[in-house]
């Protein structure tokens, strides 16, 4: 019997967020307009999108003795997600992401891990699907995804930031979800396939998503919307694939779902707070055939 619909394992940092007219290139200074701090981190991101679409979540992480820990706690407490394996470490900060978004909604963030550098595998509950990103360690990603295995779940893997991955993780992965640069970085679908991944969902951005098998490569367009803020976008698409997946829904109709839940996240500034909720997104999703 599974604890949670969606077990996320990852990190937890205090977005700190400038916008700008365009991005700065190397070496160039550019003036802000304005500078906010957000909850983030790719694993609250994604814990929270699950929660808010439906499921019943908990998230397995690391946040430090500071301030910022402290709210981050709460921010995923107030969202309902059990907290029950989210460490607190003396030894690091919690986890910072410094992110720049220009007027067209794209960004350029750096992450500096602290504390999501020390969660460890230990100890990691039971759900019908498990979810991972790689802004904590590797070995901690993989032996969650043997456990999970061995548990009977559903393991899906969001490669950000693109990291090399051993056959070892790749071999118990369900589900990877890496967006278009990634795939290439990578070595392409046919490597992943080949390393026992079964299932490959690219994500394009506007331009949609490729859900690629063994057997099979489809397309899907993007929901249109007007962006304001892509951050955290990937990651509402993320944790609404994993809520629909642990309901047992068929591939694409879970990615017919996330796509409008990335959609929606892109509409509104920050990563938490653009997260979307499930009625919104299955308005969206509505408004056109489901592929497949």
């Amino acid at each position: 019997m599974h604890d949670f619909d969606v077990v996320v394992v990852g990190s937890l940092n205090l977005d700190l967020v400038t916008r700008t007219e365009r991005l700065p290139g190397p070496g160039e200074t550019v003036i802000g307009n304005s500078y906010a701090e957000f909850a983030g981190g790719k694993g609250l991101n994604q814990a929270v999108a699950a929660a808010r679409a439906g499921a019943s979540v908990a998230l397995v992480g690391a946040v430090g003795t500071d301030h910022a820990g402290g709210h981050l706690r709460d921010v995923a407490a107030a969202e309902g997600i059990d907290l029950t394996h989210l460490a607190t470490v003396a030894d690091r900060p919690t986890g910072r992401a410094i992110i720049s978004v220009d007027d067209d909604g794209e960004n350029s963030i750096i992450v500096v891990p602290g504390a999501n550098a020390r969660v460890a595998p230990s100890d990691i509950p039971l759900g019908r699907v498990v979810i991972a990103q790689l802004e904590i360690p590797l070995d901690t990603v993989t032996a969650a995804f043997r456990a999970a295995r061995a548990g009977g779940a559903t393991t899906v893997l969001n490669p950000a930031p693109a990291a090399d991955l051993t056959n070892e993780l790749l071999s118990n992965c369900d589900v990877i979800v890496p967006n278009e640069h990634e795939v290439e970085l990578l070595g392409g679908t046919d490597r992943l396939l080949d390393a026992g991944v079964s299932q490959i969902v690219v994500t394009r951005g506007g331009a949609g998503v490729d859900v690629v098998t063994r057997a099979s490569s489809l397309h899907l367009d993007a929901f249109p919307v007007e962006p304001v803020d892509t951050t955290g976008a990937g990651d509402a698409f993320c944790g609404a694939l994993a809520s629909r997946l642990a309901a047992g829904e068929p591939l694409l109709t879970a990615v017919h779902f996330a796509a409008a839940g990335g959609a929606l996240a892109t509409t509104k500034p920050g990563a938490v707070p653009s997260q979307p909720y499930r009625h919104d997104i299955e308005t969206l999703a509505a408004s056109r055939p489901t592929a497949g």
